[in-house]
């Protein structure tokens, strides 16, 4: 469910936390002014997101890619070719994939409480505790509970009762209680920190050193990371933008949006690739002759094919038997290995497969770079009909459904460093 207002040169696509509801928000009268005063130099796209709000609800919360592709679906349906992203709260987690895989779709981002991983990792002391993610998703649901979470949300209200009494219907429309459970156990699960050095439009980071729920550390590791991002410590006690910082945010995305225009960087651009290759193909084509094997490899290809049009996959490169494929999503990319792999055995082959999504090379219709080398690296490692990850689609496909089996880590021929890799099960 989306609403359109304004009619600025620019479209800003604001896509909240989890807790929203297009509808209730307007009944506070500061959100209303803030979302008023955004459509006042922008042409503001404003959603619920799928599950959430006045949107239908699923049996099962979708993972960062689809949600991601919901994001290019609002701005499809309103008509914008180009927007600039503003991302509140765990909504920045999606802005963040978005800028990296569309930059030509992409005119600025502007962040707001945001996190690249919330979660706590030993490379990694500034995410929050398991504890943490618990308490939010399974704490009480009566009006202490709310009450608990208002402290944490919205800080400078949490005494006020009108206001109190509003985020009461306001968070019972956002989301229910199951909804919730599993957006958190997504947000814990999620890691996007390997994708911030590939965004490459004009980047805004805001958060409060006050932050009562997302530590302003967190903030300042995306800021630190993307090409020329500029961040803004805000001094306010709330994580919501809309209370007692709303003014400055306000004002700091006018000047992103309007201030300046740099266009995205044209050769580069986040990608999935995946190499295919088919296992014992000497061993095969020496068996069955050369005609023989013409026409297996004609079925092959074909097959290949026809499950990359159905995952959105591009083709990159045919080479004997093998195939190199992009896709703008993770998930895809695993599942069209899956559907490869399982329509090549009728023809009495295996596949071995491979998967690594980073910042790539764009030179006409072809891809380069590191994480191009890495892709292939990954899939010799792969066993027959065996599909390998790197870490990175592991973490940026949490809450798709897909599982994995650790296989430790390994040094990849010609990569710096060790890669832990995990197969698809």
């Amino acid at each position: 469910m989306d609403q359109t207002l304004g009619d600025g040169p620019t479209d800003l696509v604001m896509v909240p936390g989890f807790q929203n509801n297009i509808e209730i928000a307007w009944e506070e009268p500061n959100y209303a002014r803030f979302l008023t005063r955004l459509a006042s130099f922008s042409r503001l796209i404003f959603f619920d997101k799928r599950g959430t709000g006045l949107s239908d609800r699923v049996a099962e919360v979708p993972g960062l890619e689809v949600r991601m592709d919901d994001v290019r679906a609002v701005m499809d349906a309103a008509g914008s070719k180009r927007a600039a992203l503003f991302g509140v709260s765990e909504g920045g987690t999606m802005c963040l994939l978005f800028a990296a895989t569309y930059p030509e779709r992409t005119a600025a981002l502007a962040l707001a409480g945001c996190s690249s991983r919330y979660a706590w990792a030993p490379d990694y002391p500034v995410g929050l505790p398991e504890k943490a993610f618990q308490d939010f998703a399974t704490g009480p649901v009566d009006d202490a509970g709310r009450l608990q979470r208002l402290r944490l949300i919205a800080a400078s209200m949490a005494d006020d009762p009108a206001y109190r009494q509003w985020y009461g219907r306001f968070a019972r429309g956002s989301a229910t209680p199951t909804a919730t459970a599993m957006i958190i156990r997504i947000v814990q699960e999620t890691d996007a920190r390997h994708i911030l050095p590939a965004i490459h439009v004009p980047t805004l980071v805001m958060h409060s050193v006050n932050d009562p729920l997302v530590p302003a550390a967190q903030g300042r590791y995306i800021a630190e990371r993307i090409p020329g991002a500029k961040f803004v410590e805000l001094s306010g006690p709330d994580h919501v933008p809309w209370l007692r910082d709303s003014d400055r945010i306000v004002d700091e995305i006018a000047e992103l949006i309007t201030g300046r225009h740099i266009d995205a960087a044209s050769d580069r651009v986040l990608a999935t690739v995946l190499f295919t290759d088919i296992v014992g193909s000497t061993q095969k084509a020496a068996q069955l002759g050369d005609q023989r094997w013409r026409d297996l490899l004609s079925h092959h290809h074909a097959t290949v094919r026809r499950d990359l049009k159905r995952f959105r996959g591009r083709e990159i490169e045919t080479a004997g038997d093998g195939f190199l494929a992009s896709f703008d999503g993770p998930a895809r990319a695993v599942q069209c290995a899956r559907a490869i792999s399982d329509d090549v055995r009728p023809l009495g082959i295996e596949v071995r497969a491979g998967l690594h999504t980073g910042e790539c090379e764009v030179v006409g219709e072809k891809l380069g770079g590191i994480a191009v080398h890495i892709g292939a690296r990954v899939a010799s490692l792969a066993a027959p009909s065996e599909i390998l990850v790197s870490s990175t689609v592991k973490d940026l496909v949490a809450g798709s459904g897909l599982t994995f089996a650790d296989r430790g880590a390994h040094a990849l021929k010609g990569v710096p460093g060790e890669w832990h890799l995990y197969a698809v099960a």
